[in-house]
C-alpha cells in the first residue's frame, strides 16, 4: 500500500501559478508534507480536452437548460393565471376552504398546460439555437433570433402559414428583447451570479 504522507507527484512537476494551495490539515501541526498533496486548479476543468476550446456550451446543456427554464417559468405563470381565474370564478356563499380549493384546481389545470407548453418552446428554442451555433461557429444575437423565429413557427405551424408567421415573429422578437435586457443588466448593474447574469 502507497504512503499516504508522501506526495504522488512531484511538486516542481506542477504548474503552481495556475493553482491555489488547499491544505485542510492548516489547523494541525503535523511535519509531514502534506502541502505537496492538495494543490486544486482556479481555472475551470473540462473532462474532455475538446471542450476547453469551446467558445459556446455544449448542445446538451442548452437543451436542459433552456427546456427546464422554459417548462418551470410556465408553469409558475400558469399557476397563479388559474388561480386567479379559479378565484374569480368562485359564487358568492361559497366558503373558504371551496374557495381555495377551487383556486388550486383551476391553477394547477392551467398551470399545466402552460408548462407543458413553454417546456416544448423551449425544446424548439435550444435545438434550432444549437444547430445554428455550431453550423456559423459562434453565438450572437443573430442566432438567438433565428432560434426564436423558428422556435415560434414549428410551435404554430399546424394553424398555418399565417399563424406560424406572427408566432416566428413574435419568438424572433421574444429572443432578441431578452439578449438585450441580459447584455443591459450585465453593462448597467454588473454580475448577479443568478441565471447566468
Amino acid at each position: 500500500m502507497a504512503d499516504s504522507t508522501k506526495p504522488t507527484a512531484n511538486v516542481d512537476d506542477l504548474n503552481v501559478t495556475t493553482m491555489k494551495l488547499y491544505n485542510h490539515y492548516h489547523d494541525l501541526d503535523l511535519d509531514t508534507p502534506i502541502k505537496a498533496l492538495f494543490y486544486l486548479p482556479t481555472s475551470p476543468e473540462h473532462l474532455y480536452p475538446e471542450q476547453a476550446s469551446r467558445r459556446y456550451p455544449p448542445w446538451g446543456n442548452n437543451l436542459i437548460n433552456n427546456t427546464g427554464i422554459c417548462f418551470l417559468s410556465g408553469g409558475t405563470v400558469g399557476l397563479f393565471h388559474g388561480s386567479v381565474q379559479g378565484l374569480k370564478a368562485a359564487e358568492s356563499g361559497e366558503s373558504r376552504k371551496l374557495r381555495i380549493s377551487r383556486a388550486l384546481s383551476s391553477g394547477l389545470e392551467v398551470g399545466g398546460r402552460h408548462s407543458n407548453n413553454m417546456g416544448v418552446v423551449g425544446f424548439y428554442f435550444s435545438v434550432i439555437e444549437s444547430g445554428i451555433d455550431s453550423y456559423r461557429g459562434k453565438e450572437g444575437i443573430l442566432n438567438t433570433a433565428a432560434a426564436g423565429f423558428g422556435a415560434g413557427a414549428m410551435y404554430k405551424a399546424a394553424r398555418g402559414p399565417r399563424a406560424a408567421a406572427i408566432a416566428g415573429v413574435i419568438g424572433a422578437a421574444a429572443a432578441a428583447a431578452a439578449v438585450s435586457g441580459k447584455r443591459a443588466v450585465k453593462l448597467y448593474v454588473g454580475e448577479l451570479g443568478i441565471w447566468g447574469f
